[in-house]
């Protein structure tokens, strides 16, 4: 197998390790930038069947305190509107129309539950 002439010369060698490095370090940054996606999870109370709770945070381990959360019909009209508390959970009673929740922590970064899916 032939050497590339490239990689002769010494100056070639280290300049090519170095630029293949720096594009490494950077798409690792990148993606650990992007790492920080909403996530929400609704369910029944066990030990009250007519309230829901939601629990909040992000998928880097960031607490969803003060994260908006809005009960919508079916359309779209406020039925309960509050907050995440200090424990990143929202509870709320259930409505009696169809209804859907919207964990809104900003722009794109919203969840969307639907009733069908609180378990």
């Amino acid at each position: 197998m032939h050497t590339p002439i490239f990689w002769q010369f010494p100056f070639f060698s280290s300049t090519l390790f170095v630029i293949g490095a720096l594009l490494c370090t950077g798409t690792f940054t990148a993606t650990a930038a992007f790492a920080h996606s909403p996530i929400c999870n609704c369910y029944n109370d066990d030990e009250n069947g007519d309230k829901v709770i939601c629990e909040g945070g992000f998928s880097d381990g960031g607490s969803a305190k003060g994260v908006g959360v809005k009960v919508l019909n079916d359309r779209d009209r406020v039925l309960i509107k509050g907050a995440m508390n200090a424990d990143s959970t929202f509870t709320f009673t259930k409505p009696d129309d169809d209804f859907h929740i919207l964990y809104d922590a900003g722009p794109s970064h919203q969840v969307i539950i639907y009733m069908d899916d609180i378990e």
